[in-house]
């Protein structure tokens, strides 16, 4: 089932709330989250050392096409009721943009709102991309990973090391593996970062939620051994880096993967979080995207405010 092919799917639209954040600097790697420095729900402690990629990597042919998940934008509903209140209220809370889109997957049901029209850096919630391409691709030649490539996509999953996503970023062709991927995804808008840059490659909530299709339901382009694969070791992100949409978790069962970029510019912040959350025994999946943060911990209190918030709406309150 799509994302967006659903009978009782409530689609809340945007008010005109948000400030759009600028346009993002293409500071180190386009983004600053590597190993063991992520943004922790108390204390953040974000690393802003990473340094540019020092090598070009040249695409490789792109894998053979394949049909494309079908997308069927729903009717939308202007939000309504105390719960949708709640939403419209998280959202106006931001400081810059902020957007969400979610889906139950017990019910069919799906929710989009904020910051329409607006692309955000994906900093890296890319690894998740990163990694689906390069499983699609194995898939396309009949082959698996190698142990190289799966030490890499263990430390740039688990602990999301940058160095490990500049090299399979590099395995998989780079901007035009990313973008080929996706094209076969469904992802209809993003656009993979260029001249190395993957952190900043543009995305937004609706197409992270298509990509979450991907590797935790069954109407996908990945087997069910890639999907496993990925779904391990999301499983196994490193505990200081679990924030993010799995506060909207009823009894703490969630898997995440968080993004975070301050900008050089203006030192304001891009704040991601994706993942799949377990939430009064249903199963959803959620994206939230957000920039023009003054600050990491702002931005995180923002995405698990709107995340929760719109887990409510989706349920009815």
């Amino acid at each position: 089932m799509s994302i967006r092919s659903v009978s009782r799917a409530r689609v809340l639209v945007p008010v005109g709330l948000l400030v759009a954040a600028g346009t993002l600097a293409a500071v180190a790697q386009g983004h600053s989250d590597g190993v063991g420095s992520g943004p922790h729900l108390s204390v953040v402690a974000a690393d802003t050392t990473s340094s540019a990629p020092t090598a070009t990597f040249a695409p490789t042919p792109a894998s053979a096409a394949t049909a494309t998940p079908t997308v069927t934008p729903t009717a939308t509903a202007v939000p309504t009721g105390e719960a949708d209140a709640a939403l419209r209220g998280a959202v106006a809370s931001a400081d810059g943009a902020v957007s969400v889109a979610i889906t139950d997957l017990e019910t069919g049901q799906s929710l989009s709102y904020g910051g329409s029209g607006h692309a955000f850096a994906a900093a890296s919630v890319v690894k998740v991309d990163i990694l689906s391409a390069l499983l699609l691709q194995a898939q396309d030649g009949g082959t698996t990973l190698t142990a190289d490539q799966r030490d890499l996509a263990a430390t740039m999953i688990e602990n999301s090391d940058n160095d490990s996503a500049t090299a399979l970023w590099g395995e998989i062709g780079g901007e035009t593996g990313l973008d080929a991927a996706n094209t076969r995804f469904g992802l209809t808008a993003t656009e993979a970062g260029r001249d190395g840059y993957w952190g900043l490659t543009s995305t937004t909530a609706d197409d992270q939620l298509r990509l979450l299709q991907q590797v935790f339901t069954g109407e996908s382009l990945l087997s069910p051994a890639s999907r496993s694969y990925l779904q391990e070791l999301l499983d196994q992100v490193e505990d200081d880096q679990r924030w993010g949409v799995g506060a909207a978790a009823s009894n703490g069962g969630f898997t995440v993967k968080n993004g975070w970029l301050p900008r050089e510019s203006d030192d304001l912040w891009v704040i991601n979080s994706i993942g799949r959350v377990e939430r009064d025994g249903h199963e959803l999946l959620i994206a939230v995207l957000s920039d023009g943060n003054p600050s990491d911990t702002r931005g995180i209190t923002l995405v698990q405010a709107v995340a929760g918030a719109a887990a409510t709406a989706l349920a009815g309150g």
